[in-house]
């Protein structure tokens, strides 16, 4: 059986940084898990790269076919827009293979559900709220039309989302913190590598 990594973190903490990194990394050999989403694209992301973005209708018809693992909906500014792990053919854990995605915690509890706990592996990370509003910042004003609205909601929501008991209910207690990018990817790098040798040779 395989293993689904789990990169879990408030707005603005390097989730997509590290990500991108461990995809990279060729001795760990994880197999990238893009996630949808019917939210408008953003400069300088790729189609299937950060998501596969989708309009409604389609979104609809993955529900239709009961593609979905699961699905959360965010009331924005702009609308409500939608975030989804489908059963696409992505993840195949009666292989011996090892995935990677990027997910909330309401999707890490449904991939838990769906899949079982033993074979969803959580990296929670963390970084000091004011080096997180300093990043959000920086990367709105890269934006065509800068939303602030949309980044301030995010930033207050992130503060319920992730408070220590919901947390704590969804079993996570170790955290990497990414103040130095760095170290935060050694340590990660390290315990992937320690799960990988276990489930290979246990």
């Amino acid at each position: 059986m395989g293993k689904i990594f789990c990169i879990i973190g408030k707005s603005s903490s390097g989730k997509d940084t590290i990500f991108k990194k461990l995809v990279k990394e060729k001795d760990l050999n994880l197999k990238p898990v893009i996630s949808y989403t019917t939210r408008p694209i953003r400069q300088n992301e790729k189609q299937g790269i950060e998501y596969n973005f989708i309009d409604e209708e389609m979104l609809r018809q993955y529900e239709e076919t009961g593609k979905i693992i699961e699905k959360r909906e965010y009331k924005t500014i702009n609308g409500t827009w939608s975030y989804c792990t489908i059963d696409d053919g992505q993840i195949d854990l009666k292989e011996q293979a090892f995935y990677l995605l990027i997910v909330t915690l309401e999707a890490y509890e449904s991939l838990r559900s769906y899949f079982g706990p033993e074979q969803v592996v959580p990296f929670y990370i963390t970084v000091d709220d004011g080096v997180r509003l300093e990043r959000a910042l920086k990367r709105e004003k890269k934006q065509e039309v800068p939303n602030y609205d949309e980044l301030c909601r995010r930033f207050l929501a992130d503060s319920i989302d992730f408070n220590t008991k919901r947390l704590q209910d969804c079993g996570i207690v170790k955290r990497y913190r990414n103040e130095k990018l760095k170290e935060c990817m050694n340590r990660i790098k390290l315990d992937i590598s320690r799960v990988i040798k276990t489930t290979i040779y246990p």
